[in-house]
């Protein structure tokens, strides 16, 4: 079986045997359809999926993918379109991957993840197999508290202290170093002139992270705020599922987590408000073992995809 994480920054393929125990393992960059297209994703699955059989010739019969967008069923038959193009003829399962994550934290009990990365997400499954979501609508929409949105932050407060529009910031020298020029009007023009603009700018979180441990009070406000948006997030899943009294994990999973080592305790201090007996935590595993466990349940014949709660209404 084959378990893939395919996420806006890079891709995970993990080749399980019938045990669950991972044999095999690929990487690669992003495969995101909306931001990357049809054809870099393609690319980026195939180097994956081949990085992960080695010399192995047999097509694993059972494949899960995680990939954000596959909620929606357009999407769903692109990538099963992309996949049976590289030779799968057996059950591939789309999901959003905040489920992959989810299971990777949590398997099979309820709970909420939070993705901070590339982009953002928050999304839980409730005792019922009920599941929600808030947010992961894309830059233009929102994506708050992502390392894109953190990035842009970080680079918008570079522009207003430059302008005398806003507080002097240790992010100008930083961000400015990073990007080897020593004018502002440079890094814009370097910005903007990149293909893979999301994903520098997403970078740019990391530099907004040290500036806040360093002292900087512009970078903490930014910080704080990306906290707070996630935790919004968040809390529009527990409602929805009616989980605030409950006891269930909260996984925070994405690359931002990483970069920005004290978010996951700003985060954590939120949360137990909003549901005081939850426990948060950063996911220690890479989400591709949600992945697996999803695609050896699928093998098992006990795959169940957790139905959003606005659909199991309508379907009453």
């Amino acid at each position: 079986m084959l378990g893939i994480d395919a996420g806006g920054s890079k891709t995970v393929a993990w080749l399980a045997d019938a045990r669950g125990q991972v044999v095999g393992e690929g990487r690669a960059g992003g495969a995101n359809l909306h931001s990357a297209g049809e054809l870099a994703t393609e690319k980026t699955l195939f180097e994956v999926i081949h990085q992960a059989l080695g010399d192995r010739i047999a097509l694993p019969e059972v494949v899960c993918v995680g990939m954000a967008g596959m909620d929606r069923p357009a999407d769903e038959a692109v990538l099963r379109a992309i996949l049976r193009r590289l030779g799968f003829r057996g059950p591939v399962h789309a999901v959003n991957d905040a489920l992959i994550a989810l299971v990777a934290g949590a398997d099979e009990e309820p709970g909420v993840v939070v993705i901070a990365g590339t982009g953002s997400i928050a999304y839980g499954v409730g005792p019922d197999a009920t599941a929600a979501r808030a947010g992961g609508w894309g830059e233009v929409y929102g994506d708050e508290g992502s390392a894109f949105w953190v990035g842009a932050r970080g680079l918008a407060a570079v522009v207003r202290a430059a302008d005398r529009r806003g507080p002097a910031t240790a992010l100008s020298a930083l961000v400015l170093r990073h990007a080897g020029v020593d004018r502002i009007d440079g890094l814009v023009a370097q910005v903007f002139a990149r293909k893979d603009r999301r994903q520098a700018i997403a970078a740019m979180a990391g530099l907004v992270a040290k500036a806040d441990a360093e002292g900087d009070a512009v970078a903490g406000e930014i910080l704080g705020a990306a906290a707070a948006e996630l935790a919004i997030a968040a809390a529009s899943v527990v409602d929805q599922l009616a989980m605030r009294g409950e006891r269930f994990r909260v996984v925070l999973s994405g690359g931002l987590f990483k970069m920005a080592p004290l978010l996951p305790s700003m985060l954590a201090t939120r949360m137990g408000e909003i549901a005081p007996r939850a426990s948060t935590g950063v996911l220690i595993d890479e989400p591709a073992l949600g992945a697996v466990r999803l695609a050896r349940r699928a093998a098992e014949g006990r795959l169940r995809v957790p139905v959003y709660a606005a659909a199991r209404e309508a379907r009453r």
